[in-house]
């Protein structure tokens, strides 16, 4: 996964992607909760793993 890089960015993808990855396995899909403070990285996280999922056929 592509995250932006820099600024404050930098920081929320470090705490936020770990939790994302965590969450999108124990789901087993990109049915995820948000990371508190990473809506938009969150959103972003969700939106590209369904699409690599549907891309996958699964």
């Amino acid at each position: 996964m592509q995250t932006p890089k820099g600024g404050q960015s930098d920081q929320v993808n470090a705490n936020a992607v770990p939790k994302l990855n965590q969450a999108a396995v124990a789901a087993g899909d990109a049915e995820i909760d948000a990371v508190s403070g990473a809506t938009y990285t969150s959103a972003g996280y969700r939106q590209s793993l369904q699409s690599a999922l549907d891309k996958a056929g699964g």
